[in-house]
């Protein structure tokens, strides 16, 4: 869906590598393609998959023609797919770990984290999901908004299992989140760098 376009930025800046997901009973669309450049504009690795195999009467051929004659993939790496009948769900696995180059980024170096996206919840106040670059955030931590130059305490860190779940720190490479008690969403600005506020980045 075209309003979708800014949630799909917001998280391709936050990773290495995407899955380039085909319905093989529509074949390619105009978001199809959009999404695609959006993807090469981040200079992301991508796994082609035609998923919905398993409906009766797609022309798989056909949407394999359209992925190589329109966004230039090879044939062989094409993944075929259905969620619904888990069919080649570890071939996908496999290929993310395999294809996609793992995150760079120097854990000893001062705090570097990308504010991809945010959400606010009435006890917790905004929640802010950040991608480590460099360095590490932990609980209790004073960090700096870099374009704000607001400072907070972070009262929680956690991540996505896909479910929210506490842990006490995240490292370079990591994407996660945390709380410092900010009621004013307004505060936290996306693409924001947070640092350390006694170490900060450059």
């Amino acid at each position: 869906h075209v309003d979708f376009t800014y949630e799909v930025m917001k998280s391709l800046a936050a990773c290495e590598g995407a899955l380039l997901l085909v319905d093989a009973s529509q074949g390619i669309e105009a978001q199809t393609v959009a999404n695609y450049y959006l993807a090469i504009e981040s200079n992301l690795e991508i796994i082609p998959v035609i998923n919905k195999i398993d409906i009766s009467g797609v022309d798989i051929e056909n949407v394999k023609k359209e992925l190589v004659d329109i966004l230039r993939f090879k044939e062989q790496d094409i993944i075929l797919a259905s969620a619904k009948e888990a069919i080649a769900i570890d071939d996908i696995l496999e290929r993310v770990v395999n294809f996609i180059p793992a995150p760079s980024g120097n854990e000893d170096a001062p705090l570097r984290a990308l504010i991809f996206d945010s959400t606010f919840d009435i006890y917790k106040g905004v929640i802010i999901y950040l991608r480590i670059f460099d360095g590490k955030v932990s609980v209790g931590q004073a960090v700096k908004m870099m374009h704000s130059t607001k400072e907070y305490k972070i009262e929680e860190v956690g991540v996505f299992k896909p479910q929210t779940e506490k842990i006490e720190s995240l490292s370079c490479g990591e994407v996660g989140y945390i709380t410092c008690n900010i009621r004013e969403p307004a505060e936290v600005i996306i693409g924001d760098t947070v640092t350390d506020v006694k170490n900060p980045t450059s």
